[in-house]
Protein backbone atom coordinates (compact mmCIF):
# COMPACT_ATOMS: atom_id res chain seq x y z
CA UNK A 1 0.00 0.00 0.00
CA UNK A 2 2.83 2.40 1.34
CA UNK A 3 4.36 2.14 -2.78
CA UNK A 4 1.19 2.67 -3.94
CA UNK A 5 0.89 5.82 -1.93
CA UNK A 6 4.08 7.17 -3.23
CA UNK A 7 3.17 7.35 -6.86
CA UNK A 8 -0.23 8.49 -6.03
CA UNK A 9 1.52 11.32 -3.76
CA UNK A 10 3.23 12.87 -7.17
CA UNK A 11 -0.27 13.10 -8.72
CA UNK A 12 -1.80 16.34 -8.34
CA UNK A 13 -5.11 16.64 -7.63
CA UNK A 14 -7.67 18.97 -10.17
CA UNK A 15 -7.06 22.26 -10.26
CA UNK A 16 -10.32 23.11 -8.65
CA UNK A 17 -9.23 21.85 -5.75
CA UNK A 18 -7.10 24.74 -3.26
CA UNK A 19 -3.53 23.37 -2.96
CA UNK A 20 -2.29 23.06 0.24
CA UNK A 21 0.89 21.79 2.02
CA UNK A 22 2.47 21.11 5.57
CA UNK A 23 5.46 19.34 6.04
CA UNK A 24 5.40 17.81 9.93
CA UNK A 25 9.03 17.15 9.50
CA UNK A 26 11.61 15.64 6.90
CA UNK A 27 9.52 12.03 7.34
CA UNK A 28 6.15 13.10 7.18
CA UNK A 29 4.78 15.58 4.99
CA UNK A 30 0.76 16.55 4.09
CA UNK A 31 -0.05 17.68 0.96
CA UNK A 32 -2.84 18.00 -2.25
CA UNK A 33 -2.51 14.86 -3.80
CA UNK A 34 -4.01 11.50 -4.73
CA UNK A 35 -3.20 9.85 -1.79
CA UNK A 36 -5.12 12.03 0.48
CA UNK A 37 -8.53 10.73 -1.41
CA UNK A 38 -6.64 7.29 -1.59
CA UNK A 39 -6.31 7.11 2.53
CA UNK A 40 -9.80 9.44 3.30
CA UNK A 41 -12.02 7.19 1.46
CA UNK A 42 -10.19 3.80 2.52
CA UNK A 43 -10.61 4.45 6.09
CA UNK A 44 -14.62 5.74 5.32
CA UNK A 45 -14.78 2.51 4.24
CA UNK A 46 -13.10 0.67 6.88
CA UNK A 47 -15.15 2.35 9.37
CA UNK A 48 -18.40 1.39 7.74
CA UNK A 49 -17.13 -2.13 7.73
CA UNK A 50 -15.95 -2.08 11.83
CA UNK A 51 -15.46 1.15 13.77
CA UNK A 52 -13.33 0.11 16.55
CA UNK A 53 -11.01 -1.71 13.83
CA UNK A 54 -10.73 1.03 11.72
CA UNK A 55 -10.26 3.86 14.49
CA UNK A 56 -7.49 1.84 16.17
CA UNK A 57 -6.02 1.03 12.28
CA UNK A 58 -6.11 5.03 11.54
CA UNK A 59 -2.76 5.98 13.19
CA UNK A 60 -0.78 3.63 10.99
CA UNK A 61 -2.36 4.31 7.79
CA UNK A 62 -2.15 7.77 8.44
CA UNK A 63 1.17 7.52 9.07
CA UNK A 64 1.58 5.58 5.68
CA UNK A 65 0.01 8.18 3.60
CA UNK A 66 2.16 11.21 5.35
CA UNK A 67 5.54 9.04 5.32
CA UNK A 68 4.92 8.26 1.38
CA UNK A 69 3.97 11.91 0.58
CA UNK A 70 7.25 13.02 2.20
CA UNK A 71 9.25 10.20 0.32
CA UNK A 72 7.68 10.92 -2.73
CA UNK A 73 10.22 13.72 -3.02
CA UNK A 74 13.24 12.39 -3.17
CA UNK A 75 14.79 11.94 -6.78
CA UNK A 76 14.80 8.25 -6.85
CA UNK A 77 11.38 7.68 -5.21
CA UNK A 78 9.64 6.32 -7.99
CA UNK A 79 12.46 4.11 -9.09
CA UNK A 80 12.68 2.84 -5.56
CA UNK A 81 8.71 2.78 -4.79
CA UNK A 82 8.54 1.09 -8.32
CA UNK A 83 10.69 -1.63 -7.35
CA UNK A 84 9.50 -2.56 -3.94
CA UNK A 85 6.19 -2.46 -4.63
CA UNK A 86 7.21 -4.75 -8.04
CA UNK A 87 9.15 -7.56 -5.13
CA UNK A 88 6.30 -7.08 -2.86
CA UNK A 89 3.39 -8.61 -5.24
CA UNK A 90 5.89 -11.39 -6.77
CA UNK A 91 6.63 -12.16 -3.04
CA UNK A 92 2.84 -12.39 -2.36
CA UNK A 93 1.96 -14.79 -5.62
CA UNK A 94 5.47 -17.26 -4.49
CA UNK A 95 3.97 -17.09 -0.35
CA UNK A 96 0.39 -17.82 -1.50
CA UNK A 97 1.41 -20.09 -3.96
CA UNK A 98 3.99 -22.39 -1.78
CA UNK A 99 1.82 -21.64 1.93
CA UNK A 100 -1.34 -22.10 0.25
CA UNK A 101 -0.94 -23.75 -2.72
CA UNK A 102 -3.28 -21.38 -4.78
CA UNK A 103 -2.78 -17.75 -6.26
CA UNK A 104 -3.79 -14.54 -3.83
CA UNK A 105 -7.35 -13.58 -4.03
CA UNK A 106 -6.41 -10.50 -6.43
CA UNK A 107 -7.25 -13.06 -9.25
CA UNK A 108 -10.59 -13.94 -7.92
CA UNK A 109 -11.70 -10.13 -6.78
CA UNK A 110 -9.41 -7.42 -7.09
CA UNK A 111 -10.97 -4.91 -5.54
CA UNK A 112 -11.57 -7.28 -2.22
CA UNK A 113 -7.91 -7.81 -2.78
CA UNK A 114 -6.53 -4.05 -2.92
CA UNK A 115 -8.74 -2.63 -0.27
CA UNK A 116 -9.72 -5.29 1.69
CA UNK A 117 -6.17 -6.84 1.83
CA UNK A 118 -4.76 -4.22 4.20
CA UNK A 119 -7.31 -4.03 6.77
CA UNK A 120 -7.96 -8.00 6.90
CA UNK A 121 -4.52 -8.18 8.02
CA UNK A 122 -4.64 -4.90 10.59
CA UNK A 123 -8.06 -7.58 12.02
CA UNK A 124 -5.54 -10.71 12.26
CA UNK A 125 -3.50 -8.70 13.69
CA UNK A 126 -5.97 -7.79 16.86
CA UNK A 127 -7.67 -11.53 16.57
CA UNK A 128 -4.52 -12.35 17.67
CA UNK A 129 -4.45 -10.30 21.11
CA UNK A 130 -7.93 -11.56 21.78
CA UNK A 131 -9.97 -8.70 19.70
CA UNK A 132 -13.63 -8.93 18.87
CA UNK A 133 -14.28 -12.71 19.43
CA UNK A 134 -17.42 -13.47 18.04
CA UNK A 135 -16.14 -11.07 15.03
CA UNK A 136 -13.13 -13.51 14.71
CA UNK A 137 -15.58 -15.99 15.29
CA UNK A 138 -17.17 -15.26 11.95
CA UNK A 139 -14.50 -14.13 10.15
CA UNK A 140 -12.52 -17.48 10.49
CA UNK A 141 -16.35 -19.51 9.91
CA UNK A 142 -16.74 -17.27 6.44
CA UNK A 143 -12.36 -18.32 5.17
CA UNK A 144 -13.13 -21.43 6.06
CA UNK A 145 -16.31 -21.90 4.07
CA UNK A 146 -14.22 -19.89 1.44
CA UNK A 147 -11.49 -22.65 1.52
CA UNK A 148 -13.37 -25.47 1.31
CA UNK A 149 -15.63 -24.04 -1.57
CA UNK A 150 -12.14 -23.21 -3.45
CA UNK A 151 -11.26 -26.94 -2.73
CA UNK A 152 -13.83 -28.75 -3.72
CA UNK A 153 -14.10 -26.70 -7.48
CA UNK A 154 -10.17 -27.64 -7.48
CA UNK A 155 -10.98 -31.28 -6.91
CA UNK A 156 -13.88 -30.97 -9.29
CA UNK A 157 -11.59 -29.64 -12.15
CA UNK A 158 -9.09 -33.04 -11.37
CA UNK A 159 -11.82 -35.04 -11.82
CA UNK A 160 -12.78 -33.60 -15.36
CA UNK A 161 -9.83 -32.97 -16.37
CA UNK A 162 -9.05 -37.00 -15.02
CA UNK A 163 -12.24 -38.08 -17.29
CA UNK A 164 -10.73 -35.90 -20.20
CA UNK A 165 -8.08 -38.29 -20.12
CA UNK A 166 -9.89 -41.85 -20.42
Amino acid sequence: MWTFQVFLAQQPLPSFIPEFSYRINDYLSLESNWTVPLVVSYLAYYYALEPVGALLYTPQFLLSGLSATAYAHHPDALKVAGFLHAFSWIMQFIGHGVAEGRAPALLDNLLGAVVLAPFFVHLEMLFAIGYNPALHKRVQNNVGKAITQFRREEAEKKRAAGKKDL
